[in-house]
């Protein structure tokens, strides 16, 4: 799964929508509630891929940024009007032991520059078949 985040104290998920003219995956806002204990921190705009079984995790990259490639412009004047913050967000499950391919080529290194975004990458070991007998 990779997703790509916009986020911040408080702005319009919609605005960014119709600046981007993309629909997000996912939008939460400041406050909304997650259960009774804890609410939601930041407003965020999400566009992501779902999980997929994959042994390279930029097939998943690439269909995201392919989506935002044209829209630097746009991304950092929504980035600074608003101050918010923006990641791409890589979430690896391992299954069985077998472990993705995790790089990131020059076109995309050069992207996430160019919005000034940060990447976070989340792995989760699943056990080993071994491990379960």
């Amino acid at each position: 799964m990779a997703y790509f985040s916009l986020f911040g104290d408080e702005f319009d998920p919609n605005y960014v929508s119709s600046i981007l003219k993309i629909e997000p995956t996912n939008t939460a806002h400041k406050g909304d509630i997650i259960n009774k204990k804890h609410r939601i921190k930041e407003t965020s705009w999400t566009l992501g891929t779902d999980y997929e079984e994959s042994l390279d995790v930029n097939r998943q990259l690439i269909k995201v940024v392919e989506m935002l490639r044209n829209k630097v412009k746009e991304i950092n004047s929504i980035r600074i009007e608003h101050q918010l913050r923006i990641k791409f967000f890589i979430v690896i499950r391992i299954e069985e032991g077998k472990t993705p391919a995790l790089y990131f080529d020059s076109d995309f290194i050069e992207f996430v520059n160019m919005i000034h975004a940060e990447i976070d990458v989340d792995l989760y070991a699943n056990p080993y078949n071994e491990e379960l007998e």
